[in-house]
């Protein structure tokens, strides 16, 4: 789809019509020449000769970029990279900013995963020589009744289950290793750069059911390990540990089952389609109904608990705060009985992290979230993995947030939930580019994440990208994708921004007065956006800080969700102005976030980058007293 306009010596200058073609036949070239061949692709200003040859800055930008590229791989600039989406995109990974030789600026670069048999074998060999990753695809649904696949996926899912657990292997998450169905199958090992493959079927009918397995080496394609298990339905949950247990023999682990007490069928049924993911308030509520019915039949089933724990904690940030405390306790009630039966229960210890108030205690928070991101159960599967990385950025560990974020990627590439963290981690930590790319990227995959899109909104009114703006708040995207109740957010922000005169800024701070002075409460992510938009407003932001309560009050004003409340936006990279201030560390004081600094030492990003001496401040605020939540 291109042409070559210049050779020089064993190297080819290509034109292409579009970024996409370009970066589609780097694919090719990469994966097919052979000897190997670097690729160098950059979009920008080119003259064109008489004789059709190209010369130019954007030309020299391509030419280094194929020399510091990897044989048989391919170095793409940030331009390429801003201007393509899809799965090509996918699967160009950030390299950082690279200075190129005999140029004055820097450019990010982004490196093509190159995954042909060939290619693969050397990546391949080098995760097989240190540990294996494995993709456990869905496994196909061969019974009559095609709605019976939510029970193949079932199974396959608490097989990665009893595979990350009790065989401690690293496993690909259901949510990347789900999207490869039918003839998708064939490129799993490709897209996912996995070590090994698991894939099967299952035929369900009457009272039994039949499953084939078979474990496959991508490097070599040959099969390590098959079977084929014809039993009583009753007998699932001893299949699925006879797989899990023979797969870790093949990759020379042991296993230690987890002794689960079998389920009748229509018990387990209920269970499967209960675990099922859906986030809505109403898919949530059907769920949890269906779970209470799992507990009542088998009140010794520990994921049954837990399972209802997890999604009634979700279900529980949609309800008003004056409800909340009752439903908490219900919540810990539930998880308690789970960890009871499994005390390294995964879904449990998830369902105790989202009921724990936003602020006041990071010490017990952050060591819960500290477990759950040490879980290796969780790192196969719970998509509220990115709420424990997140506690990160709440405690201004943003750095750190961005390392781990990016670290769960490279098991989960296609996880939407997990692309979603890595942007609001690299957002926060002022990397806007990147997280720009991962938040276009989850709403490709899931146009209706309300919490990318408003990210994104935010981000792009601080750049002043008024048609990305207008494009995510259109009234016809809006009536296909609302954004709930975060949509007067999104929107005051962003005109806020479009319109900062000193009259707009005026009205954000008269906004906290007028809410200080009818609840006494003040919103701290409001108030540091009042101190970013009007520098000589901070004395007042800091006055009605001194003095209010903060957290919700149980009345209209305030603020759902589960991000309500939470400490991330006092350490984020556009709004510096709050913490440019010694008082802002008066503030944390009063959130709990002093005591944990001083107690871990594990202190923020900005410690080391205010006009104070922040360390020394902290120990001056030692003793502020701590608000409680209230809820």
């Amino acid at each position: 789809g291109g042409r070559v306009f210049n050779t020089a010596g064993d190297g080819f200058m290509l034109e292409f019509g579009s970024s996409l073609a370009a970066v589609e036949a780097a694919f090719e070239l990469a994966e097919t020449c052979e000897p190997k061949v670097r690729v160098g692709v950059h979009l920008g200003d080119v003259a064109v000769q008489p004789n059709g040859d190209l010369l130019g800055h954007g030309v020299n930008v391509a030419a280094r970029l194929m020399a510091r590229s990897e044989p048989g791989g391919a170095l793409v600039s940030g331009a390429v990279r801003q201007s393509i989406r899809g799965p090509v995109a996918e699967r160009l990974h950030s390299q950082g900013m690279l200075k190129l030789d005999k140029m004055a600026e820097t450019i990010e670069a982004f490196a093509l995963a190159v995954a042909t048999a060939a290619a693969s074998t050397t990546t391949t060999t080098q995760l097989k020589s240190a540990e294996p990753l494995v993709a456990v695809l869905p496994f196909d649904n061969l019974s009559s009744d095609p709605e019976m696949q939510f029970f193949s996926d079932g199974v396959s899912e608490e097989i990665i289950q009893r595979l990350s657990g009790g065989a401690n292997l690293k496993v690909i998450g259901r949510t990347s290793s789900f999207q490869f169905r039918g003839d998708k199958k064939a490129d799993a090992a490709r897209v996912l750069r996995c070590s090994h493959v698991l894939d099967g079927s299952i035929r369900r009918a009457a009272g039994r059911v039949r499953v084939a397995a078979h474990l496959v080496d991508t490097s070599s394609q040959t099969t390590l390990w098959s079977d084929r298990y014809d039993r009583a339905l009753e007998d699932i949950f001893a299949i699925q540990d006879e797989i899990a247990e023979n797969i870790a023999g093949a990759l020379d682990r042991s296993f230690s089952s987890a002794a689960i007490a079998p389920l009748d069928p229509e018990t387990y049924d209920l269970y499967l389609r209960g675990s099922a993911p859906g986030f809505s308030p109403e898919q949530l509520h059907k769920k949890i109904g269906l779970l209470e019915e799992v507990i009542k039949r088998a009140p010794k089933f520990a994921d049954g608990w837990a399972k209802l724990a997890e999604w009634r904690s979700l279900w529980h940030f949609h309800q008003p705060y004056p409800q909340r405390k009752a439903i908490a306790k219900l919540i810990s009630t539930e998880a308690e009985l789970a960890l009871s039966l499994d005390r390294q229960n995964h879904y449990a210890k998830t369902s105790q992290l989202l009921v724990m108030p936003p602020f006041g205690n990071f010490l017990e928070y952050t060591a819960l979230a500290d477990q759950l991101r040490q879980d290796t159960r969780g790192l196969s599967y719970s998509p509220f993995y990115d709420l424990s990385c997140m506690s990160l950025v709440a405690v201004g560990r943003v750095r750190e947030a961005i390392t781990v974020s990016e670290r769960r990627i490279e098991r989960d590439s296609l996880n939407a939930a997990l692309l979603h963290t890595r942007g609001f981690c690299l957002w926060h930590g002022g990397r806007f580019a990147e997280a720009r790319q991962s938040f276009e990227s989850v709403l490709s995959q899931w146009p209706d994440y309300i919490y990318s899109a408003v990210d994104l909104i935010i981000m792009a009114a601080f750049a002043e990208d008024w048609a990305a703006v207008d494009a995510l708040l259109a009234p016809e995207r809006l009536a296909k994708f609302p954004l709930g109740h975060l949509t007067d957010a999104a929107t005051s922000i962003a005109s806020t921004l479009r319109d900062p005169s000193p009259q707009t800024r005026r009205r954000l701070i008269e906004a906290a007065h007028r809410r200080f002075a009818g609840t006494g409460h003040a919103d701290f992510t409001s108030l540091a956006f009042a101190a970013q938009m009007g520098f000589v407003e901070v004395d007042e932001v800091y006055e009605i800080a001194a003095k209010a309560k903060f957290g919700p009050t149980g009345d209209s004003h305030d603020v759902m969700g589960p991000d309500a409340y939470r400490t991330n936006f006092l350490f984020h990279a556009h709004l510096p102005a709050i913490r440019s201030d010694p008082r802002f560390v008066e503030l944390c004081a009063r959130l709990g976030l002093v005591e944990y600094w001083l107690a871990t030492q594990h202190w923020p990003d900005c410690a080391d980058e205010v006009p104070y001496d922040f360390r020394a401040e902290c120990e001056k605020a030692r003793n502020i007293p701590k608000q409680e939540f209230g809820f």
